[in-house]
């Protein structure tokens, strides 16, 4: 960078050989300069008196620049014991009300940047890296469960009754389901041991149970019993419901049924009488997209494969008939034979 005292000899000398009768583009070669840059000068001097390096990233002199001295002063003061345990929004308080006057906050916070001094002060935890979401797989029935409480409408404003909901990952059947006035752990211990005695086989199989962060999942009545039954529990990271997706998605599904009341429901007898008539239509009747549209008791009975071949010798044999109109191969109709939990997707696999 050329100083402007430099700049404004450089100029001087400029219109002097001009004056002369020298071309500007001599001078400029003979600074070694081009010829824009001195005719830029030269016009930033005619009008302001001065010329200024305004490049992004040139040095300037900034006239409220701290000196050494308040620079100094500054990390003497936050190093100072009175105030190694205090954020310099509370030095700059505390100071004020001395009636002294350091600087700003951001200013204190850039000099503590530029010093490495930006740690955690006093007790206060540094942050802790985020959890990663639990990962699982489902090669058939029972290795995963999920559940999950959501709320219905009761007869009035701000009351609710408690939809307590169990599914099986692989088959999306629903294995268990309950309504109650109020959720607690104790009566997710009692759902849970009817739910092993209806299924039978999962107790003690190494299923893997997972679930949110609500109060009746985290209840060591509800965990002493999932123990005592050889269940494995599994949680979501806190505030993402995305972890939990299959049981979000079955609610979102319950919650937009056609058959869902617009408004409130009766009481308790009504909601159980219309939670148990959507169960035996979501197991029995509807065909769900995430298992090639068979429902959730054919695939959890072992009827989905059947069904599916016979669906590939159809299409197979579309294509034979009309083999210029089906140029691409035919539909796969497999079951998916693994479901996973909060596995990235492909792309994000490849990305990481």
């Amino acid at each position: 960078m050329i100083p402007a005292a430099d700049r404004e000899a450089i100029v001087t000398l400029l219109q002097e050989g001009i004056n002369r009768g020298a071309s500007a583009k001599a001078v400029a070669n003979l600074f070694g300069l081009a010829t824009r840059t001195l005719r830029r000068w030269g016009l930033m001097i005619r009008a302001q008196g001065f010329s200024r390096d305004q490049r992004k990233g040139a040095s300037r002199q900034v006239m409220h620049r701290f000196t050494k001295e308040e620079r100094q002063r500054v990390l003497s003061t936050v190093n100072d014991p009175r105030f190694a345990d205090l954020t310099p929004n509370q030095i700059v308080a505390i100071l004020a009300e001395e009636g002294a006057y350091m600087g700003s906050e951001s200013t204190i916070y850039r000099i503590m940047r530029q010093q490495g001094l930006l740690n955690h002060r006093g007790r206060s935890r540094p942050p802790r890296e985020p959890r990663e979401p639990p990962a699982l797989e489902a090669t058939g029935i029972h290795p995963v469960l999920a559940w999950d409480i959501t709320l219905l409408p009761g007869p009035v404003k701000g009351q609710f009754y408690y939809l307590y909901m169990v599914m099986d990952v692989w088959s999306r059947r629903i294995v268990g389901v309950e309504v109650h006035e109020l959720e607690c752990g104790e009566l997710a211990k009692q759902f849970f041991d009817r739910i092993c005695r209806d299924e039978g086989n999962i107790s003690g199989s190494s299923t893997i149970l997972h679930a949110d962060n609500g109060a009746p999942m985290r209840s060591y009545t509800s965990a002493a019993k999932l123990a005592e039954l050889g269940i494995e529990m599994s949680f979501s990271r806190p505030r993402v419901s995305n972890d939990n997706a299959y049981a979000e998605s079955l609610f979102r599904t319950l919650k937009y049924h056609q058959s869902y009341p617009h408004r409130r429901f009766r009481d308790l007898l009504a909601v159980r009488a219309w939670v148990d008539g959507f169960v035996e239509w979501y197991n029995a009747e509807h065909r769900h997209s995430g298992i090639k549209y068979v429902t959730p008791n054919q695939r959890h009975y072992g009827e989905a494969d059947a069904i599916c071949s016979i669906r590939q010798q159809t299409y197979e044999q579309a294509r034979q008939r009309h083999p210029r109109c089906r140029a691409r191969p035919p539909r796969d109709w497999s079951q998916p034979q693994i479901v996973q939990v909060n596995h990235p997707r492909p792309q994000e696999a490849v990305a990481a």
